[in-house]
């Protein structure tokens, strides 16, 4: 006689029917294959194994709801990394076209002050292009917050800009006549550029470095870590390329000054930059990875070489012109690659959710 369904008893195990169906799990069923898979045991020492019997899902791992990522990849543009070479670019050449005019190299001092404004024009014209309209960065001068890194850029980029402009513009004054009005605007020329010339050179440290306090200030895992390194790369690159710029405009007998800054530019901006490939553990991989990973070892193999080219070849006019190629593009290069490892540290959710647990682990370990 076949027993009733209130009657039947559970399958035992390695009998026929014993497999596992959803909803007809036997009373301690979940329970047995929870303890086979080790949640509950005692090991040696009688210290429990990782799980517990009362769990009823697996360790959480880092993932993200739907597969979207934790952090959402920043809003700016390609036109911000071109934005930041073109602002160290400028506060290179304003730094060295003053030690140029101290020196008076006037070749030399002529050709970074123009080449420093256009490159202030071209940083103005990326930042503009990725605000989207032009009145936005008008707005952006009518509030200041000095614990606003954007805030505080602006007003350097403001201050900057017209310094640069004054310098460069001082340098026509000796194609004026000299006698009449236009003889005495040639001589309060010079003395005007030296002055607004000293003003940026004093401004381009602020220029070059302020962006990395900006991009150190967001959630970004590439960015947020490495905040102590990231003013050295930037200055350093900010004056390697502003040597660059003197080497391959400057009359050779006047880049001395240039190929010694080139080499202390590229030893600090290669040197943080190591670091911050290094030195930050997971958060430091999406330099190693992909487009930034190229980026940024072509960086490294031309700013090495261009400054070993700058101080072995500083009396051949075509190495020394190599030189200032490389180190511009090295320059270029590292700015890219800073750029787009952030935005690969924001699409994989290990970058945000594994370092927060090492912290937490380590602070439980330290109380």
């Amino acid at each position: 006689m076949t027993p009733k369904p209130s009657q039947q008893t559970p399958h035992q195990p390695g009998q026929p029917g014993s497999e596992h169906v959803p909803g007809t799990d036997p009373i301690g069923g979940q329970a047995a294959r929870m303890f086979d898979a080790g949640m509950g045991r005692r090991g040696r020492g009688g210290k429990k194994r990782r799980g517990d019997v009362n769990a009823v899902v697996p360790e959480a791992e880092f993932r993200s709801y739907y597969g979207r990522a934790v952090l959402k990849p920043p809003v700016w543009t390609h036109e911000i990394a071109y934005y930041l070479f073109a602002g160290g670019l400028a506060a290179g050449c304003s730094m060295l076209a003053a030690v140029a005019d101290v020196r008076g190299d006037a070749g030399a001092r002529r050709a970074l002050r123009v080449t420093s404004l256009g490159a202030v024009g071209a940083s103005a014209y990326f930042l503009i292009a990725d605000l989207g309209r032009p009145e936005r960065f008008y707005n952006m001068l009518r509030v200041a917050k000095v614990t606003s890194p954007m805030s505080v850029g602006t007003y350097i980029l403001s201050v900057f800009g017209p310094l640069s402009g004054v310098a460069a513009v001082a340098e026509l004054g000796a194609l004026l006549p000299r006698r009449g009005v236009w003889g005495l605007v040639r001589r309060v020329a010079r003395p005007a550029g030296s002055a607004a010339g000293v003003g940026a050179a004093l401004t381009g440290p602020l220029l070059a470095t302020y962006t990395a306090v900006l991009f150190a200030d967001t959630a970004v895992p590439s960015w947020h870590e490495p905040y102590r390194e990231l003013p050295f790369v930037f200055g350093g690159s900010a004056l390697a390329a502003g040597s660059g710029a003197a080497l391959l405009l400057a009359p050779t007998a006047q880049t001395g000054p240039a190929s010694r800054l080139a080499a202390i530019g590229a030893t600090v901006e290669l040197a943080a930059a190591h670091r911050m490939e290094t030195a930050h553990g997971l958060v430091s991989e999406p330099f190693h990875l992909g487009r930034p990973g190229t980026f940024l070892k072509a960086a490294r193999a031309l700013t090495a070489a261009g400054a070993v080219g700058a101080v072995l070849g500083r009396r051949s006019r075509v190495v020394s012109a190599v030189a200032g190629a490389s180190l511009l593009a090295g320059s270029f290069l590292t700015r890219m690659a800073v750029f787009e490892a952030g935005v690969a540290s924001t699409k994989d959710p290990k970058y945000v959710v594994v370092p927060q647990r090492e912290r937490r682990e380590a602070r439980q370990r330290a109380s």
